[in-house]
C-alpha cells in the first residue's frame, strides 16, 4: 500500500513505496496526451455579427461582444496548434442551430448541443483547416466554400426532382448532368493551353445560382482541375440545360506574355451557342444591378466564344 506525507499546505507527497504507482499514472497521462494531440478538434465559427447576435439569446453563450469573441477564437487556433492538435472551422449558422436542435429535442441553450451541432456540420458542412493563417484571411474562403456547397445542394436537390422524361422514361436530372458534363470536357479541351477560369451562371425560380471553376491545361496533356469544383460547376450547368434556362458561361485564359482573353457562351437547346465579341464585352462591363456601363480591364481581350464542336441535344420533358 501507498504511503503519504502530508506537508503544512495540504498538499500530499507519494513516499518511495508509491514509485510503481505513480509511474502509471504519469504514463497514463502521457498516453492521454499523445491522444489529445492525434485528436483533431473543430471550432464552429459565428463569422458575422448578425448570427452573433442571434446567439446572444442564450444565456450559456458567454460572449457579448463579437470582436473579442473573433480574438479569443484566434487565439484558441494558436493554442491548439501549438499542442500539434489538427483544426478545421465551420460556419455556425444560428437557424440552422436553433432548428437542429428542435428536430433532435436537444435544449439549445447548452454548450453540449452547440457542440453536439459543431460536429454535425464538419461531417456534413464546409469546412476550412487552420494552418496558422489569420482569422481574417480564413473567414473570406471559409465563406465562399459554405456558399459553393449550398449552392451544389441546392443544386442537386432541383435536378433531383426533375423526375422522368414523358417521352422516353430518362431521368431528366442525370441526363442533364452528363450533358453537362459532356459540354464542360468539350470545352476545356477546345480551350487549349493556359490557366483558365470558368464561370457559370443561370437563373432559377428562387436565385441565381453561380459556379466557378480553375483549370490549368499545359500544351501537352488533358487540363488539371479540382474534381469537387468540376462537379460543382457541371451541376450548376446541368440545371440550365434541365430547365432551359438562361444560363451563360464565361471563359477567362490568361497565358505568359499574353493578354487575359475573355469569351462567352449561351446556353440554347442543350448546347453552348458562342457570344459575339460585342456580347461577350458588354456582359463583361455591364453593372449586372445597375445596367449601368464598366470600365473594361486593362490588358484583357474580349473575344467571341469559340465552337466547341457539341451537337444539340434532345430535350427532355
Amino acid at each position: 500500500m501507498a504511503q503519504t506525507d502530508h506537508t503544512e499546505n495540504g498538499t500530499t507527497h507519494h513516499t518511495e513505496n508509491s514509485t510503481t504507482h505513480h509511474t502509471k499514472h504519469g504514463t497514463g497521462t502521457t498516453m492521454r496526451r499523445t491522444l489529445r494531440r492525434e485528436a483533431p478538434s473543430t471550432i464552429g465559427l459565428l463569422a458575422d455579427a448578425q448570427d452573433f447576435a442571434a446567439m446572444r439569446r442564450y444565456r450559456t453563450f458567454a460572449f457579448d461582444d463579437h470582436t473579442v469573441y473573433l480574438q479569443q477564437v484566434e487565439g484558441l487556433l494558436k493554442a491548439l496548434a501549438a499542442q500539434g492538435v489538427h483544426t478545421t472551422v465551420a460556419l455556425f449558422d444560428p437557424e440552422d442551430y436553433a432548428e437542429f436542435c428542435a428536430e433532435s429535442g436537444l435544449d439549445a441553450d447548452t454548450g453540449a448541443s452547440r457542440s453536439r451541432f459543431t460536429a454535425e456540420i464538419a461531417a456534413a458542412g464546409a469546412t476550412v483547416a487552420y494552418t496558422g493563417q489569420r482569422l481574417s484571411d480564413l473567414i473570406p474562403v471559409l465563406v465562399s466554400r459554405a456558399v459553393r456547397q449550398a449552392t451544389w445542394q441546392y443544386a442537386t436537390l432541383l435536378l433531383a426532382d426533375l423526375g422522368t422524361c414523358a417521352d422516353c422514361g430518362q431521368d431528366i436530372g442525370r441526363a442533364a448532368f452528363d450533358r453537362a458534363s459532356h459540354l464542360l470536357t468539350r470545352l476545356l479541351e477546345a480551350a487549349g493551353p493556359g490557366t483558365h477560369h470558368l464561370v457559370c451562371s443561370t437563373p432559377t425560380d428562387n436565385d441565381q445560382l453561380l459556379a466557378v471553376l480553375h483549370t490549368h491545361r499545359d500544351t501537352a496533356g488533358p487540363a488539371r482541375l479540382d474534381s469537387s469544383e468540376g462537379a460543382e460547376f457541371a451541376t450548376v450547368l446541368a440545371v440550365a440545360v434541365a430547365l432551359e434556362s438562361r444560363g451563360g458561361v464565361v471563359l477567362r485564359t490568361s497565358a505568359p506574355d499574353s493578354p487575359d482573353r475573355v469569351h462567352g457562351w449561351r446556353l440554347a437547346h442543350g448546347a453552348l451557342a458562342p457570344l459575339t465579341a460585342g456580347e461577350v464585352f458588354n456582359a463583361c462591363c455591364t453593372d449586372a444591378d445597375t445596367g449601368e456601363p464598366v470600365s473594361p480591364e486593362s490588358g484583357v481581350e474580349y473575344c467571341a466564344g469559340f465552337d466547341i464542336g457539341a451537337d444539340p441535344a434532345e430535350p427532355h420533358h
